[in-house]
């Protein structure tokens, strides 16, 4: 593995997680019987639970299963990927959007094999435009990750867990209260998506 790959692993990689990325990983696959599970949102009940680590790891044990693997930033106020993955992109995920950028332009890989990253720009895209986005990466990538802000915050996370394959809920020990999580599980119930599982 290169130098700069090695950095950058340091940087978000835990390593006391890794087996348990993998672990997650084939749970996923497991989910994947009946229906198949390629693109995932990353979600939690508020700030600060770990969704971000949650969300690069799991990318990570994918990427190293051979997998081509697409972690797409989708927290417009509180971006983070970018520079956790050292790559600073002219374009993101509004610019494919709205044309002033191909998708194949603003999708770069990352100092890792296997994964690639979509950057997100301050801007909310329309519902409609991000549906057929999935779609265009569903059939693109073996995986697809969105790592988006807590369902109670903003409704980001409830409307594009309708759009996508499965929904993982991350979980902070002796932090997040019951009565928040229910809740928010059941928003996104309501929002008809499907949810895979907690992630603690």
């Amino acid at each position: 593995m290169a130098k700069k790959s090695k950095e950058i692993l340091a940087r978000f990689e835990h390593p006391q997680l890794s087996n348990a990325s993998k672990t997650l990983l084939a749970n996923i696959r497991f989910a994947s019987v009946d229906e198949k599970v390629k693109t995932i949102v990353v979600t939690s009940s508020e700030q600060n639970e770990g969704k971000t680590i949650v969300s690069t790891n799991l990318a990570n044990a994918i990427a190293t299963a051979g997998k081509k693997v697409l972690i797409v930033e989708t927290d417009m106020r509180r971006r983070s990927l970018g520079k956790l993955l050292d790559i600073h992109p002219t374009s993101g995920l509004y610019a494919a959007l709205s044309g002033s950028a191909s998708l194949n332009d603003a999708i770069l890989p990352t100092h890792i094999p296997n994964l690639y990253f979509l950057d997100a720009e301050p801007n909310i895209p329309s519902t409609k435009r991000f549906a057929s986005l999935v779609d265009k990466l569903r059939d693109s990538f073996d995986y697809v990750i969105f790592d988006t802000p807590p369902v109670s915050l903003f409704v980001d996370a409830a409307i594009l867990s309708s759009l996508v394959d499965g929904t993982l809920l991350v979980i902070r020990q002796n932090q997040t209260k019951r009565s928040l999580v229910a809740k928010c599980a059941q928003q996104l119930r309501v929002a008809d998506a499907r949810i895979l599982g907690t992630v603690m």
